[in-house]
């Protein structure tokens, strides 16, 4: 069952990003931050609850113009049955409805599974034009 992740679900989402190979966990992981991030995309961010237990997630948002995606895992035990398609694909639906038709995702390049992942089996595309730089303010 995919369903739209709340505050509640923090504990167990952080404890799979903690298990997950290729996650990279910050301080912007922590319980405020991720509350602040659902506030901001409001039913955007998913949950996979299988049995009862929540072993997917896809972190979903927007800046009005194109969609971010963060943490795509899915729990070992559950993968390759389709989940991790089955999220981005409610992801897209949602975003498309908020009239965003192009997405980004950002993958570490110490991370092969999720490399390839995002190159052999999807429709997205490396670029190849662009580098990411980023700071933490006044660091």
């Amino acid at each position: 069952m995919i369903r739209s992740a709340t505050a509640d679900d923090h504990a167990q989402l952080y404890a799979l990003w903690q298990r997950s190979e290729g996650i990279c966990l910050r301080d912007e992981d922590g319980y405020v931050p991720f509350c602040r991030y659902l506030q901001r995309n409001p039913q955007l961010s998913l949950v996979l609850e299988l049995q009862g237990q929540v072993v997917g997630s896809l972190l979903v948002g927007h800046d009005g113009r194109r969609g971010y995606l963060q943490h795509l895992v899915v729990d070992q035990p559950w993968r390759g049955r389709g989940h991790a398609r089955a999220l981005l694909q409610e992801a897209r639906e949602r975003l498309a409805a908020l009239g965003i038709d192009k997405s980004h995702v950002f993958v570490l390049r110490t991370a092969p599974v999720a490399q390839s992942f995002w190159s052999a089996r999807t429709d997205w595309l490396r670029r190849e034009d662009i580098d990411v730089f980023s700071t933490r303010g006044n660091d």
